[in-house]
């Protein structure tokens, strides 16, 4: 009769393949201990040989018997040299590690940004800090374009800058940011990747209209 591999049992750790886990499996049926514990010291050899590459690590030998356990699902009852692996630990999963968010106000900004108008809060009132806190405001606004492609006035910028900053960063009256026009340009310019054509000439990476050659 033809054994399939769908009806044999799982492998547990294919790197020792379906030879070594008959044995293990064997062995756990052996009635006399000292029989088993020399049953499995041969096997534990035999996965040294297949598995080299472990003897490079450290206690390679507790991690071949830690293997032979749990390939046995920890049935084997034999003299091991080393404690024997704790199922329900391997079995364990690992706590859920909560996502650091470092409650950021507006993900597009950042938490690097958040710190900046902290320090400008400390400022003291003055020309120096009003052109800040403008510098501020314009981030914000190409930032915000970056994340959005679509027109942005300028009120809800200020209105970002007030929140973030808990009302304490605020803009002379008449301040104008920088154009959503300019913004838009200079992130154009910065994509358009000048090359170099056949005849050695300089030459930017659109492509003419056929219709359009100059």
């Amino acid at each position: 009769m033809i054994d399939y591999n769908t009806t044999r049992n799982q492998l547990v750790i294919s790197e020792y393949g379906r030879n070594v886990q008959k044995m293990i499996e064997y062995t756990i049926t052996i009635e006399d201990r000292s029989k088993r514990t020399q049953a499995a010291n041969l096997i534990v050899r035999v996965m040294a040989q297949m598995n080299s590459q472990v003897k490079g690590t450290l206690d390679y030998t507790q991690k071949l018997w830690d293997h032979l356990h749990i390939i046995a699902d920890f049935k084997l009852d034999v003299d091991c040299p080393f404690p024997v692996p704790n199922k329900n630990l391997l079995e364990a999963k690992p706590e859920r590690v909560p996502y650091q968010d470092n409650n950021i106000k507006y993900r597009h900004y950042g938490k690097t940004l958040e710190k900046i108008i902290e320090k400008a809060i400390a400022y003291e009132d003055g020309k120096e800090k009003d052109a800040f806190i403008k510098t501020i405001a314009n981030h914000l606004k190409k930032s915000y374009l970056n994340w959005n492609r679509d027109s942005v006035n300028d009120e809800l910028i200020l209105q970002h800058l007030e929140k973030l900053s808990d009302g304490e960063l605020k803009l002379p009256e008449n301040t104008r940011l920088i154009s959503t026009a300019d913004v838009v340009a200079r992130v154009k310019k910065k994509k358009f990747v000048p090359r170099k054509h056949k005849d050695g000439h300089a030459g930017g990476s659109y492509k003419r209209h056929k219709n359009n050659p100059h």
